[in-house]
């Protein structure tokens, strides 16, 4: 098991950073964004001009002692109030963003903006554009395709997320290696499929990310699972209020399923597929509180760690549940990806585009070649991608179940 202390905690505080860089300046933007996507009030217009001035020069406040969750994040946070918000954790800090996000335009409140998404537009918006058309239409010809390449097109098609096009070109094409040159720097698909080979009874868990053009390859991929019998049931993993910009909720999933059905031919025979797979249990949705926590999955609650290890495989989708996954730290990139993961209790695949610093499990060769062709940041700009999976050792007969105890040293958010 790899050691935490070799690999420094991500924070904001280096100047030229991409963690600076989100916290100075894609933050703020944020909050204009949302500030004009809504009537809001003078009230909530000082509580997001406050919250951009703390975030700027000031330091972290707790929440108020009113806020239904004070006391959680009071824990959580314990280490981190009264510090500069550039000190502390990249990871606490953004989760925190968000939290406090969420106070200044009422979200929580009694009042008319209780339950208010105030990332609801660019949601929705994404899944309208002539882009997502264009996806859902190209379907029509995907699902024709001979299985196993229509699986593979499909994996690829929930790995790009808003490149789903893209994804099924690479998959079409077969150009999938993981050199410099190729966009897959990682590619442990193949042992992805063994888990799912369809010979036994298998629950898969996606965790979802994005929501939008992001989650309707998601949604594709679990109903070609379901109907070809490599999965007799999945869950659908959301977070359970908004969070970050634009991450999947239970509406976020109605409102994707309502979109395939009105696209129509392949796409419109998926989402009625899937609606039915709701109704008799097959498919189901879980929104567990932990998912907005800003802890690695090294520190998850002992009800989800059952949940995973009773699941074929947890499929983790997007940047952040990776960097929850591994710990968000400046791992050595050649780190083994198995190693960051040995914690975990059952088998788990990352399916991830490149959007931070994080990187684990490549080989010393692939990153030689990245950082001297991409020297502007191919860990960050969402130009490549991995696909990392591990499958855990077989479970001693009548022993424990794998991570049973509990996450690699160092794990924990402050760390």
């Amino acid at each position: 098991m790899s050691d935490a202390s070799d690999a420094p905690v991500i924070r904001s505080d280096t100047p030229g950073s991409f963690a600076r860089s989100v916290l100075a300046e894609r933050h703020p933007a944020l909050i204009e964004k949302v500030r004009d996507a809504f009537p809001y009030g003078p009230g909530q217009h000082r509580a997001l001009d406050a919250l951009r001035d703390e975030c700027a020069e000031g330091v972290i406040t707790p929440l108020p002692a009113t806020a239904y969750d004070h006391g959680q994040w009071r824990e959580w946070g314990r280490e981190h109030f009264g510090r500069s918000w550039f000190e502390v954790p990249f990871l606490w800090a953004e989760s925190y963003f968000y939290r406090r996000l969420l106070e200044a335009v009422g979200y929580f409140g009694p009042g008319p903006w209780q339950g208010v998404d105030p990332f609801r537009p660019f949601k929705h918006a994404e899944l309208h554009t002539p882009e997502a058309a264009g996806e859902l239409a190209a379907l029509n010809a995907v699902l024709r395709m001979p299985v196993e390449r229509q699986r593979d097109a499909l994996v690829h098609g929930s790995l790009w997320g808003n490149r789903a096009d893209l994804g099924f070109r690479l998959s079409a094409t077969g150009d999938t290696s993981g050199a410099a040159g190729t966009p897959l720097v990682a590619d442990d698909s193949g042992t992805l499929w063994s888990l799912l080979s369809g010979e036994s009874p298998a629950t898969v868990y996606l965790v979802a990310d994005n929501a939008g053009r992001e989650l309707l390859p998601d949604l594709v991929l679990l109903d070609h699972l379901l109907r070809h019998g490599r999965a007799d049931r999945c869950v659908l993993a959301v977070k359970p209020c908004p969070y970050y910009v634009s991450d999947a909720t239970t509406a976020d999933v109605i409102d994707c399923l309502r979109r395939l059905i009105r696209a129509g031919g392949a796409a419109a025979e998926v989402g009625g597929r899937l609606w039915s797979a709701m109704g008799d249990g097959r498919l189901t949705v879980r929104a567990h509180d932990f998912f907005r926590a800003p802890l690695p999955y090294a520190d998850m609650p002992g009800d989800l760690r059952s949940e995973y290890a009773a699941a074929t495989v947890t499929i983790m989708k997007g940047d952040l549940n990776y960097r929850r996954l591994v710990g968000d730290r400046l791992w050595p990139p050649t780190t083994p990806f198995t190693e960051c993961t040995a914690y975990f209790p059952g088998p788990v695949a990352a399916l991830r585009t490149l959007k931070s610093d994080v990187i684990t499990g490549l080989d010393a060769a692939t990153v030689s070649a990245l950082d001297t062709e991409r020297p502007d940041g191919w860990r960050t700009t969402g130009s490549h991608a991995l696909i990392q999976v591990d499958p855990g050792p077989a479970p001693p007969r009548g022993g424990p179940p794998r991570g049973g105890g509990g996450g690699p040293p160092g794990a924990g958010a402050g760390a």
